[in-house]
């Protein structure tokens, strides 16, 4: 059941769910949008296999581990986080782990020389992400994110369930409400591995050439695009800080 074909969400039927799950923990949050027999139809994961991936695929892999989980591969990755992506999919037994990148003529067409993020991380971003992106959940009715509030101020306010007005289909966090410390006593319990770069003090991580390490009181993703005014790669917003289409 695409939501494409049905038109926008009515508002009601939106504050009807986010009031139905809104006391569930993770697991029973993850289990009534994953279920089959549901009113979310087909759902789907966006993991960027990154330092706080991990709780939520495990999660994933406990509840339902033929999800399918979409990665978005830029082409910028650190070779970590390719390990780290094929290790963890491994060790949680994810059946349906599936990459997805900027085809050839759309990157001909707009970074032939592999050179826009040196020039313009917007149009990189909207480029390697936001429109693969799209283009990956053309066939689902929704997807399931892995933000927190606590990762930024533009992340504060957000929603366990939500709607993409950009592609019309649901949109889940359902670790919004979880801390730093929450996600610690996770790995530590199921004794999950953090990413091969959280050590070097990489508490978010995303392309190699606009990520860095952050100090002790700086935000978790302060070491993402630095020394800009750029908070997000616009997978999910689209302020300020994201250029108009490039298509």
């Amino acid at each position: 059941m695409l939501r494409e074909a049905q038109g926008r969400l009515d508002v009601g039927e939106l504050a009807e769910q986010q009031q139905l799950l809104a006391n569930l923990g993770a697991l029973d949050f993850l289990k009534a949008v994953l279920s089959q027999s549901g009113p979310f139809g087909r759902v789907a994961v966006v993991s960027s296999f990154g330092a706080e991936s991990a709780v939520l695929l495990h999660q994933v892999a406990a509840v339902a581990p033929q999800t399918p989980v979409i990665f978005i591969d830029t082409q910028f990755h650190f070779d970590e986080t390719l390990a780290y992506r094929d290790a963890l999919s491994s060790q949680l037994a994810l059946q349906d782990v599936r990459s997805y990148s900027i085809d050839p003529l759309s990157q001909k067409r707009l970074d032939p020389a592999r050179t826009l993020h040196f020039t313009n991380s917007d149009r990189c971003c909207h480029a390697r992400k936001v429109g693969v992106l799209t283009r990956a959940l053309r066939d689902f009715d929704g997807w399931i994110s892995g933000q927190k509030r606590f990762q930024s101020s533009s992340r504060a306010g957000i929603n366990r369930v939500d709607w993409d007005d950009e592609r019309n289909k649901w949109k889940f966090n359902p670790l919004a409400d979880w801390r730093s410390d929450d996600l610690e006593a996770y790995h530590a319990e199921y004794g999950l591995p953090h990413h091969p770069l959280k050590q070097f003090g990489y508490s978010s991580v995303g392309c190699a050439p606009c990520t860095s390490p952050i100090a002790a009181d700086e935000d978790p993703r302060a070491g993402r695009w630095r020394g800009t005014q750029k908070l997000e790669c616009g997978l999910h917003r689209n302020p300020n800080i994201i250029a108009a289409s490039v298509a």
